[in-house]
């Protein structure tokens, strides 16, 4: 399966951007791809995501590196890394602008199999930016 990507220039600081992904507690007031989130977002915390593409469904994950203002990455899957996914977040400076990229790559044995019934996440990866896009540029303006 070929992984997810999406991104987006923004203009905003590293800092604002990462601000807005990493509180948990906020996520619904501008991210139109989730139902709710319920953790913390912080190095080594357990994260629940429950996305509006698989509607009452609950996607546990580890926040497994938390480089601020950078990188983060979110891992989740199956005992014995049977089964794997690895959303990753990156910010990079580009002047006055932000590039904001996100990818999820999924592997392991089972992945193949797995693999066939993950839907097309594509044009949810597209919204999610399109909202943190939204949100840190209204923040800037406020």
């Amino acid at each position: 399966m070929k992984p997810f990507r999406t991104s987006i220039m923004i203009r905003a600081t590293p800092e604002s951007v990462w601000g807005i992904l990493t509180d948990a507690s906020r996520w619904t007031q501008w991210n139109t791809t989730v139902e709710k989130i319920e953790g913390r977002i912080a190095p080594g915390e357990k994260v629940k995501v429950y996305p509006k593409i698989s509607p009452g469904r609950a996607f546990p994950v580890t926040v497994s590196e938390f480089l601020p203002c950078h990188r983060m990455v979110w891992s989740g899957g199956m005992p014995l890394g049977l089964f794997k996914g690895q959303r990753t977040y990156t910010l990079t400076p580009h002047g006055a602008d932000v590039e904001f990229v996100m990818e999820e790559i999924f592997t392991g044995l089972l992945e193949p199999l797995i693999g066939k019934s993950i839907p097309d996440m594509q044009p949810v990866f597209d919204e999610f930016a399109a909202a943190l896009k939204k949100q840190a540029e209204r923040s800037v303006l406020n």
